[in-house]
């Protein structure tokens, strides 16, 4: 926001100060976080303001900022400059002239119509105009004005962090938009949730779903949940067991590119694709969170947190070298990873940090590809730059990771909790290593979690289909 006087104090004009014919203003170019933040603190959330294909149909022709938004800058300006501290806001009237866009930068200028003595009222002629001088808005306002001199130091206003997960998903369903759907094993889909996220991520057009478990007890679910599965391919089988050995089965003949859990445990579904040697890699199963973080400027991938209890240094190699290969899918050239521990100095009394050291130096001798390693790397020196600024910490992956490798499951799933549940981070997962991606979901995931995993799968699933073509035209 900018205005004439540019100062650290703010110095109100009084009644007595005020003359007829006076004026002041208060300029500020209108962002799209200004509108965001505006709906989330009025609540007011019409499309015109936050729904870009809705607005582009509608008689303004693309987003438009809130009338009220106008308003509240002409508050701002009796509030902080003229009249400033003191003043009471006591009735406006307000014409909307004209729409106002992003981008659009607004001039407010009130003016002094009438003093009214001994009440202290002001009548302020208030108009607004845009960059090329067109009136936006405009009205008169009737002020109480301070009857004392005030000079207060000017305060920041506070910060409001906005993170919209549904825009953060759809740029991530753009990254597969207009490709083909992919043929996917749902693997005994017997709880409302699980059902409802395969036929949400069909909805979007991201995978073929063919659903494998007892079909009575599926189509059952899908009547007491109101889903439909008509039309959807149903591979009856008796028990979880059995559909996970279904599915694996079909995944080794390639019916199938994708694997998504249902209700199921995981390690029954993991088991029956370990069991099918067609299925392996020679990598260590393992996997990959990937998380949008309002306070992070990037996606963060957290690995692994679900599978590998307490892997061995040469599995942790092959966790890392699957995330750094998943996070060069997702379009990072080449990732950094951040090898975590309690410090950042290598400890013999912490084995994770010897681990680290020893990651590092397989990276420098190309044992892992693909990415930039650093460790041990404590947590607020992986992710905050700060941090790594205050402790002089000389790195090209400090402070901007990509990925955090942790030493074991335990710390991890605690990371993923805490991003999760105390930083607002909406997440999605996948478990990497195997010739088919496998799309883990919780059963405390939501909808969006859900589908976003769907994502991941199809990525992974089109770039595992992309190498196989590559290698069979290099061997014709």
């Amino acid at each position: 926001m900018h205005r004439d006087t540019d100062s650290e104090w703010m110095e109100n004009v009084t009644f007595d100060e005020l003359k007829v014919g006076q004026s002041a203003r208060l300029v500020r170019t209108v962002t799209t976080e200004d509108i965001q933040a505006f709906a989330a603190v009025s609540g007011d959330i019409n499309p015109a303001h936050l729904n870009a294909d809705y607005a582009n149909a509608s008689m303004f022709h693309g987003v438009v900022a809130h009338g009220m938004l106008g308003a509240a800058m002409i508050s701002a300006l009796f509030g902080t400059h003229f009249p400033g501290a003191g003043t009471i806001y006591l009735g406006q009237d307000l014409k909307f002239i004209k729409p106002v866009r992003v981008g659009d930068t607004l001039t407010v200028v009130a003016t002094v119509l009438e003093k009214v003595d001994p009440k202290r009222h002001v009548v302020m002629d208030c108009l607004v105009t845009n960059q090329t001088g067109d009136a936006v808005l405009k009205g008169t306002a009737r002020l109480l004005a301070p009857d004392q001199k005030v000079r207060v130091p000017r305060v920041s206003a506070p910060h409001i962090q906005l993170f919209d997960p549904e825009a953060r998903l759809n740029d991530l369903l753009a990254r597969v938009k207009g490709g083909e759907p992919v043929r996917c094993a749902v693997v005994h889909p017997c709880d409302s949730e699980s059902l409802s996220g395969a036929l949400d991520a069909a909805r979007h057009a991201l995978i073929v779903p063919v659903l494998i478990g007892p079909e009575g007890r599926i189509r059952r679910v899908a009547q007491e949940a109101g889903l439909d599965v008509s039309g959807v391919d149903i591979v009856s089988v008796e028990h979880s067991h059995a559909a996970a050995e279904k599915a694996a089965a079909m995944a080794a003949r390639q019916d199938v590119d994708i694997l998504m859990k249902g209700s199921l445990h995981t390690d029954e579904l993991l088991k029956a694709v370990l069991s099918e040697p067609a299925l392996r890699t020679g990598r260590r199963l393992s996997h990959v969170f990937r998380f949008d973080v309002p306070l992070y400027p990037k996606p963060l991938l957290i690995t692994d947190a679900a599978i590998n209890i307490r892997p061995t240094l040469l599995e942790k190699a092959d966790i890392i070298q699957n995330a750094i290969d998943f996070a060069r899918v997702l379009g990072v050239d080449k990732p950094r990873v951040a090898i975590l521990s309690a410090v950042e100095t290598v400890t013999p009394a912490i084995p994770s940090t010897i681990d680290a050291a020893a990651l590092c130096k397989m990276s420098d001798r190309g044992q892992i590809k693909g990415g930039r390693l650093d460790g041990p790397l404590a947590f607020d020196n992986a992710i905050s730059p700060d941090a790594v600024r205050i402790k002089g910490i000389a790195s090209e992956v400090a402070g901007q990771a990509d990925i955090l490798a942790v030493p074991d499951l335990e710390s991890g799933n605690m990371v993923a909790k805490q991003l999760e549940y105390l930083a607002g981070a909406s997440g999605s997962g996948l478990v990497l290593g195997a010739r088919v991606p496998i799309a883990l979901t919780s059963r405390a995931d939501g909808p969006m979690a859900r589908v976003a995993s769907a994502v991941l799968a199809v990525l992974a699933a089109r770039d595992i289909k992309r190498r196989q073509a590559e290698n069979a035209w290099k061997l014709g």
